[in-house]
């Protein structure tokens, strides 16, 4: 019994000695670092939503541009508007070729910085702007030329706005898109793509006093873009159509047919000949 003691002792001495042992010979390991947490940042939520675009961005190809400003017949004192103006590019080449001068309008503020940059680097920017606006807000009473490469919804849902804002005789081009049911006047093929334009009709409709060597009639007039109809006293009215301010039709006045070609002036059509002795003046 007196020995259980120095055994217990010796016990715990090995036990320790043991201990030291293996926190000298064991390898040893770092801690783990924490583990890290989620980056949740987003920069995109700073710039706000994607502009939601009317026509998905499609840039015309040069030959496409140069049919568009040809059909057009661009003159330098002309003011172009692209709706939709993208990078800026017919823009751009309608001041470079002709120094006609113009606007673009997009909702993609990254399309307007690139049609700045570029505008800038051709040297142009004297002759040309951008901004950022809903195209369906852009008077276009202020156009010359009205250049469009959109969707054949949009064209449709512009062409009030183009009827009665814009002056007769101006200038609607289109890559690629028609206006329905409102027909064209002239049509080329660029590459592999359709090129329109539609010349701007004055608004004849309605009622005029037409009056012919000391005779007057009434003139009823009907329109449907560029095509005209209607009655002239008891005589049809044939063949009729405006073209920018110019008007043409055929009726007899009891005379035998007869055409008639003017020009509207506001409230008046004149005779395109001074010594034709005729003259229509809007009655209401």
């Amino acid at each position: 019994m007196p020995k259980r003691p120095f055994v217990r002792a010796l016990l715990f001495g090995a036990g320790a000695a043991l201990v030291i042992l293996i926190f000298y010979v064991a390898p040893w390991r770092p801690a783990a670092p924490p583990a890290p947490q989620e980056n949740r940042f987003n920069p995109a939520a700073l710039a706000g939503p994607a502009p939601q675009l009317d026509a998905p961005y499609l840039a015309s190809p040069g030959e496409v541009v140069d049919a568009m400003l040809g059909i057009a017949r661009l003159r330098p004192e002309d003011f172009v508007i692209d709706l939709g103006s993208g990078d800026g590019r017919i823009l751009i080449a309608a001041a470079r070729s002709n120094g006609a001068r113009g606007l673009g309008v997009d909702i993609d503020p990254a399309r307007i910085a690139e049609a700045e940059a570029n505008a800038r680097a051709a040297g142009v920017t004297g002759l040309v702007s951008f901004r950022r606006e809903d195209l369906f807000r852009t008077p276009l009473a202020q156009a010359d030329i009205l250049t469009l490469y959109l969707s054949q919804e949009v064209n449709l849902r512009l062409r009030p706005r183009i009827l009665a804002q814009m002056r007769p005789g101006t200038r609607v081009v289109s890559h690629e898109f028609d206006m329905g049911d409102w027909r064209w006047d002239d049509r080329r093929r660029a590459g592999a793509a359709n090129v329109y334009l539609w010349i701007v009709p004055a608004r004849v409709a309605g009622n005029w006093t037409l009056t012919r060597n000391g005779r007057s009639v009434q003139l009823v007039l009907a329109q449907r873009y560029q095509q005209v109809t209607g009655t002239a006293g008891e005589a049809r009215v044939e063949q009729g159509r405006v073209s920018g301010a110019g008007i043409r039709f055929i009726t007899n006045l009891g005379q035998g047919r007869e055409t008639f070609e003017g020009r509207v002036e506001g409230d008046t059509i004149v005779p395109t000949d001074a010594q034709a002795g005729w003259r229509a003046v809007r009655a209401g």
